[in-house]
């Protein structure tokens, strides 16, 4: 699969109509995508610049684009419900994943965060996922693979408990842990020991309950700074002159993002102070 370039075999390719429909192919030679305006030929494709115009045998126009990760993670098979973009891209900066970082995740889901890691922390560094559920381990090789064209060297997929995972299994501490996990809060211990001092931990739930008990474990391990939560919201706008307005649609509340950062050993952290309640 090319990341750009002329379409060339193997490319998941996104075909769009005049009325906004996508269509996603994997180019293929010989092969033929049927659509209810007539047959597209995938070697009509293949070749071609991206954002060219393909016609189907009965004249109508698709406009072709690659995959981005975006379409990828919103396409792909899926066991469990993926991080969404809009999350997946707070965790990458506020957690600071950085080229040759060594990052260990739990769980793996449908595999769309472990994509986005894997493209965060490059060929030097390293990715170690964690996943309780075989299906859903499943899903998560499948996608990967397909996305990059096989299973990358510096991934390491693991069926089992993060609560038994230890250092010797990850070759050492890690830079970064990411969990998205329904009760987070039970492995805080685990994440502590398996973390470098000055680590990033960055944990995804989605109840209040799970916020509220994760953010309370964190403070009672006194290994973290004071942790941060927060959500975010995105909602598009329709700009059409004199008719700009906002969506009515928008992307709400999909989870919560609890951000934390690793104390030295032995370190007592400083109380945080409050404002005193009226």
């Amino acid at each position: 699969m090319a990341y750009s370039g002329p379409f060339q075999p193997g490319d998941r390719v996104q075909l769009t109509d005049p009325k906004r429909r996508h269509h996603t192919i994997v180019l293929e030679k010989g092969g033929v995508f049927f659509t209810h305006k007539g047959e597209i030929h995938h070697d009509d494709i293949i070749g071609l610049d991206e954002g060219s115009v393909v016609r189907s045998q009965l004249g109508s126009e698709y406009l072709c684009f690659r995959h981005l990760y975006v379409d990828h993670v919103l396409s792909m098979p899926r066991g469990a419900a993926v991080v969404y973009p809009k999350d997946t891209a707070q965790i990458l900066v506020e957690g600071d994943i950085f080229p040759g970082a060594r990052v260990l995740e739990a769980g793996a889901g449908s595999g769309a965060l472990t994509i986005a890691l894997l493209r965060a922390v490059g060929e030097s560094g390293e990715v170690h996922s964690w996943e309780i559920r075989e299906d859903h381990l499943g899903f998560a090789r499948e996608n990967v693979a397909a996305y990059f064209g096989g299973e990358p060297a510096n991934w390491h997929p693991h069926l089992g408990d993060l609560g038994e995972v230890t250092v010797e299994d990850t070759g050492g501490q890690v830079d970064r842990v990411v969990l998205d996990m329904v009760e987070p809060w039970h492995f805080l211990g685990t994440v502590r020991d398996l973390l470098i001092p000055g680590g990033v931990l960055m944990t995804y739930v989605t109840t209040v309950p799970q916020l509220m008990n994760t953010m309370e474990g964190i403070r009672e391990t006194g290994s973290f700074a004071e942790p941060r939560a927060w959500e975010t919201l995105l909602r598009e706008w329709r700009v059409e002159g004199k008719a700009t307005r906002p969506e009515h649609r928008m992307n709400a509340h999909t989870a919560f993002l609890v951000w934390a950062r690793r104390l030295a050993d032995g370190v007592t952290p400083p109380h945080p102070q409050r404002r005193a309640r009226r």
